[in-house]
């Protein structure tokens, strides 16, 4: 019997080293426990960042409540005084912060009215924080009003508490130097395409205003809650050529950018 022709054959040095080197399944063992590792470490790191984001909600959760019960403590406060003053004119001048502080509370309820839920039909929260900010701002002086006009639309919540903040800061700045209506306008423009404007007929806004120029608090947080919902800023004349108007063009394409 012959043997085969490969077996009479010498083995190289090569051929002695492959067969003296450990087991491929030995080589790869480390790196798979190292890649095990890195992996736990991840998904660790990960469980601790979701429990100080669930720890963070609570805190703000926890603190809107203790805000809004400060503020109808000293509504009460405010209200149980003025019946203690001395003059009329000390109880009237109570009754109106009593007033205010109350107003300010039910506005700030409304503004985190939706933080649980996913979407809402916008034009009725509009009316409802609109109707908040009149008798916080208007009711006193009886100089201006506050309408809201649009169509109903259904939007993220995503988009509504900053677009309601937003509301809130425009229809301020407009009370201080309007005078009769502030409109609130909500428009479709396309699908999924808005506008929301907030106009008034004031003395409008000096030449060669510039928003990302002026050193107010109240603009600076309108251009950062229109980035917030990835939208653009628009200033221009209100009606008729009077006054100012601010319209935020927003699109729903920017849900997610606005959810990061």
């Amino acid at each position: 019997m012959q043997t085969s022709h490969w077996l009479e054959r010498p083995f190289t040095a090569d051929t002695l080293a492959l067969l003296s080197s450990p087991p491929l399944e030995q080589k790869t063992r480390p790196a798979v426990t190292e890649l095990q590792a890195a992996l736990a470490r991840e998904a660790a790191l990960r469980r601790e960042m979701e429990d100080l984001a669930r720890r963070q909600v609570m805190l703000a959760q926890e603190f809107e409540h203790r805000l809004i019960n400060g503020l109808q403590v000293i509504s009460s406060m405010l209200s149980l005084q003025s019946r203690a003053a001395s003059t009329s004119e000390a109880a009237e001048q109570l009754t109106i912060a009593a007033s205010r502080v109350a107003a300010l509370g039910r506005v700030h309820r409304q503004l985190h009215l939706l933080d649980h839920q996913d979407r809402v039909e916008f034009k009725g929260y509009l009316e409802h924080l609109c109707a908040d900010l009149s008798r916080l701002l208007c009711e006193e002086t009886g100089d201006c009003a506050i309408v809201v006009e649009g169509a109903n639309a259904e939007i993220p919540t995503v988009f509504a508490i900053p677009l309601g903040f937003i509301v809130n800061e425009l229809i301020t700045n407009s009370a201080k130097y309007a005078k009769g209506n502030i409109i609130v306008r909500l428009e479709t423009t396309a699908p999924g395409c808005h506008s929301l404007s907030v106009l008034d007929d004031g003395p409008g806004l000096p030449a060669g205003f510039d928003p990302a120029g002026t050193k107010g608090l109240g603009m600076k947080i309108v251009r950062a809650l229109v980035k917030q919902v990835g939208g653009e800023l628009h200033i221009s004349t209100g009606d008729n050529g009077r006054g100012a108007r601010f319209t935020v063009a927003f699109s729903s394409a920017s849900e997610v950018n606005a959810a990061r």
